[in-house]
Formats: structure tokens, C-alpha cells, sequence
């Protein structure tokens, strides 16, 4: 599973942990990562995801519907699922404020035997550790 997430677009570097039961994804310092292209490369290594968690520094931006992202560069955003922490965001919508947040990209649906890639997937505001 190793060499096969490491094999992907914008990856530096690959830590497993079988005994905790987690991966740990360093991107490239210019590098864009595919969060669904992981999930399917993880299930096609043949192992089960539980749940994706990342921590991603960024801006906040709202789109013309209103809706708030978390833009980690110019080519890459994710859109922030409704709760406390992702609402407390919209005060910086469209400022040069640079956030570092941690949340749940992924959660495995109970009885579910495998990801679906095909509907998008929202980041769930965890914590916000730092605005600058």
C-alpha cells in the first residue's frame, strides 16, 4: 500500500502504521493531491478506508452560491461541510487570511464495503488551530 500511494500525483512521502491503523500522506511542496484518487488507490492497494482525516492551510472563499470553501492553493479548494466551525469561518470569506484547520474529508458509511468516489466529498471542520 506504501508504494502504491506513493506512486500518486503531487505525493512526497508514505507513513504506515499497522499498528495504528493509519497512513500518513506528506504532499509535495507544490504538489496538488486528489483526495478521491487516494481513496480509490488505498481500496484498489486492497485495503478498507475508515475515514480520511487531513489538516490543510488556507483561505476561505465563498462561491456565487454562498457556499464556503477552504482554498489551499490556486487549483485546489475543498468545500467545507455546514457546522459551528466551518460558519465561524465566513467572517474571513475573500480576505487574504491564512487558516490552518483540521477536519474529516472522509467518513465510511456504516455497511458500506467500499468508497464512493462519485459524489463529492466535503471537508468537516474539526478544529481550527491557527489564522494568520
Amino acid at each position: 500500500m506504501k508504494q502504491h500511494l506513493g506512486r500518486q500525483v503531487g505525493v512526497q512521502n508514505v507513513e504506515v502504521s499497522l499498528r495504528d491503523g493509519k497512513v500518513d500522506i506528506t504532499p509535495k511542496e507544490d504538489g496538488r493531491i486528489d483526495p478521491a484518487q487516494l481513496l480509490k488507490a488505498t481500496y484498489d492497494s486492497g485495503v478498507s478506508v475508515a475515514e480520511m482525516d487531513m489538516t490543510v492551510r488556507g483561505k476561505i472563499v465563498k462561491d456565487e452560491t454562498g457556499t464556503l470553501s477552504l482554498q489551499s492553493s490556486p487549483n485546489q479548494s475543498f468545500a467545507l461541510a455546514d457546522n459551528d466551525l466551518s460558519r465561524s469561518l465566513t467572517t474571513l470569506a475573500g480576505s487574504t487570511t491564512q487558516v490552518t484547520v483540521r477536519g474529516q474529508l472522509y467518513k465510511k458509511a456504516a455497511g458500506k464495503k467500499k468508497a464512493s468516489a462519485l459524489y463529492p466529498l466535503k471537508f468537516v471542520v474539526l478544529q481550527v488551530e491557527k489564522q494568520e
